[in-house]
């Protein structure tokens, strides 16, 4: 299963959600990749557990479309880029800034595809997590395309509704066309703090709307900071903590509806 996790805004929680969903997968066994095609490579530093410089992502998501644009592309897979991470069964495609720099010429040359179709020729994991910018842009379109499913985080304040919006907008216009196969299999309601009333009142608000609201919800928690800090995911941190539960019980449902799905 190809999943992307995408929100137009920053702030919501992207990198963190996909590396700890990410996580949860290879502890209990799947074999996991994870494609960080933002150029801050957050999800890069927290899955290396050591500092991600320019030098050390040399390869990665820039290697992989620095060498679509040239000759050398078509002696390699994408296997060629990623590199194991410090956590059994989890690898990374890894991010730098050079993505930044790749962009104009990629989009000019309509690479948007490419992700894809190596993605096609990949057949070594059970499960693929993409994150991606806080921007519709080539690499999240590029995502959007590659993935068979779309995680939308929310972090429960009125600006993030406002914005979800456009953002199921630009989703669809991607399914209407280069995706069809694409799913939005559900919003992720994040730092979510059980007695405030916005919170639930927005959540509510949501759910009146008919949008789907995934019945997992994550918590505004100190200890998610001392897991960034740390390079180390949750379930690696702290397998007890309410919010490494909170994490796993999000996975559960998401492998039950796609068992269910697939049955």
């Amino acid at each position: 299963m190809r999943r992307v996790v995408f929100n137009q805004k920053g702030g919501v929680g992207k990198s963190t959600i996909t590396c700890n969903m990410a996580a949860i997968g290879a502890s209990e066994g799947l074999r996991t990749l994870v494609i960080d095609l933002d150029p801050q490579a957050n999800a890069t530093r927290y899955l290396r557990a050591r500092d991600a410089t320019d030098e050390e992502t040399a390869g990665g998501t820039a290697g992989f479309y620095r060498d679509t644009l040239g000759f050398s592309f078509s002696r390699r897979t994408l296997a060629d880029y990623i590199e194991a991470t410090p956590f059994d069964n989890l690898d990374l495609l890894a991010s730098s800034t050079e993505l930044d720099d790749l962009a104009i010429k990629l989009e000019s040359r309509y690479k948007m595809f490419k992700l894809r179709e190596a993605l096609d020729a990949l057949n070594d994991y059970d499960a693929v997590w993409i994150d991606t910018p806080p921007a519709l842009n080539f690499y999240s379109r590029s995502a959007l395309i590659a993935a068979e499913r779309c995680l939308i985080p929310f972090d429960c304040d009125d600006f993030s509704r406002q914005a979800l919006y456009a953002l199921l907008d630009s989703i669809d216009e991607i399914r209407a066309d280069p995706n069809n196969d694409l799913e939005i299999e559900g919003i992720v309601v994040n730092q979510f703090q059980s007695r405030a009333r916005l919170p639930r009142q927005l959540v509510d608000q949501l759910r009146d709307e008919g949008l789907p609201v995934i019945d997992a919800f994550l918590s505004s928690s100190v200890r998610i900071r001392e897991s960034h800090e740390q390079a180390r995911p949750m379930v690696y941190l702290d397998r007890r903590h309410k919010l490494t539960g909170e994490f796993r019980a999000l996975h559960q449902v998401l492998q039950g509806a796609a068992c269910t799905q697939g049955a």
